[in-house]
């Protein structure tokens, strides 16, 4: 009896590490760098062209919702192109959505309340039965959001409920800073990224967030470099997706200017090309960010009095210099441990009027660091961009940041 009794502890266990492994195996994963956006283009006699063109300025996820009822033709041409749907589920059961390789997963809700909380879980939970595997994507506030949208105190507690109640397969929120004369609202979008960074870790889920490129209300029309500045940004936190705020122009009394990437017309403004060229960098740089998880953020700025030496240890970068001509150094730098035990770091220049010409000096002899080419994704010695100078020097556009491999700390 005695023995039988352990035989039968032990079929149970198994059973319920079976069961446990295939639960797991049921959970939605992402097998891309997401460079996704908001508001698709119209499922019309148009749209062949129309999905075309979004495939060309290398997005690879479209959310649906905006575009028509034809699901399935927005279906199809995903299908055609390479492209990750996720269709709406707003006002659909759970056991009526579509079915499809390309269909990624399904959007739920869009900023909600914490108060809604426990029934998004109930119909997320309809969705993971009828359909194992797919993305249950719900878009969160901001940090700005007052305590009335976020039916809680803080933004942190909003988060952390979220966390808790949903158990999401992807934390993702819009944050739209401001890039106003005398009223810059990249701290708060950088605080919101560590928020997220956060969680998302705490999880063991992935971060995705929506940025801005068009104007509205008291947001400018961004530059170009003030739109890198949003997505390098959000990488040197460990974001594995960025959303545009939006591709086709909302209708609507909010959006009088237009200037979202293609305009109602269907013509496209110069945010097109904007976002075709990062766009194009993100899709090399995206196999190596996915292999990554963020060891640490830190901001170094020279007009705060910081010293590049001591905020930098620990991330791989063990100084910054620059040449007195050079405006007062202004860095994000994101460390990194990579999943085959080397380190990445990823170094943003924070300014969005001015390129940057640091001389940088790694942890390790520079003949041992590589580089992310955002050109054609392979994987190089790191190059020194102005040779004849002393030390290394690394030239970052306005906003822009590079991606560095360094041997694992022995």
């Amino acid at each position: 009896m005695y023995r039988s009794t352990h035989i039968l502890v032990a079929l149970s266990l198994l059973l319920l590490s079976v069961q446990s492994m295939a639960e797991e195996s049921k959970k939605f994963e992402q097998d891309r760098f997401a460079i996704g956006l908001w508001v698709d283009p119209p499922v019309d006699s148009n749209a062949e062209a129309r999905y075309k063109e979004l495939a060309e300025a290398n997005f690879n996820v479209v959310i649906g919702g905006f575009g028509g009822a034809d699901v399935a033709q927005q279906i199809a041409l995903c299908e055609a192109l390479d492209l990750k749907l996720i269709a709406s589920a707003r006002g659909k059961e759970a056991t009526s959505l579509p079915e499809s390789p390309a269909i990624w997963g399904y959007a739920i809700r869009d900023e909600p309340s914490a108060d809604d909380f426990p029934a998004l879980r109930a119909a997320s939970d309809a969705i993971a039965e009828a359909h194992p595997g797919k993305l249950r994507y719900i878009n969160l506030f901001p940090n700005y959001a007052d305590a009335s949208q976020l039916g809680t105190e803080t933004y942190d507690e909003h988060v952390k409920q979220f966390m808790s109640v949903l158990e999401p397969d992807v934390l993702s929120m819009d944050h739209y800073p401001q890039f106003h004369p005398g009223r810059d609202g990249r701290a708060g979008y950088c605080e919101n990224l560590e928020t997220l960074r956060i969680h998302s870790m705490a999880a063991g889920v992935p971060f995705w967030n929506f940025f801005n490129i068009m104007p509205y209300g008291p947001h400018t029309d961004p530059t170009e470099g003030q739109i890198r500045w949003q997505v390098y940004t959000s990488l040197a936190y460990g974001a594995r997706g960025v959303l545009y705020f939006c591709y086709y122009t909302p209708a609507g009394k909010e959006f009088p200017k237009g200037g979202a990437i293609i305009r109602r017309d269907g013509r496209r403004t110069r945010h097109y090309g904007e976002a075709q060229r990062l766009n194009a960098a993100l899709k090399h740089l995206g196999p190596t960010l996915m292999k990554l998880t963020s060891t640490g953020v830190v901001r170094v700025s020279e007009e705060a009095g910081d010293v590049p030496a001591e905020k930098l240890a620990g991330l791989g970068i063990a100084d910054i210099t620059r040449e007195k001509v050079d405006p007062p150094m202004d860095y994000l730098v994101g460390g990194f441990a990579h999943e085959d035990g080397r380190r990445a770091v990823l170094l943003n220049n924070y300014r969005f009027a001015y390129t940057a010409w640091p001389t940088v000096a790694f942890d390790v002899p520079v003949e041992q660091v590589m580089e992310v080419d955002q050109e054609s994704g392979e994987i190089r010695p790191v190059m020194d961009d102005s040779p004849l100078m002393e030390g290394l020097q690394v030239s970052l556009a306005s906003g822009e940041g590079r991606l560095f491999l360094l041997p694992a700390t022995k």
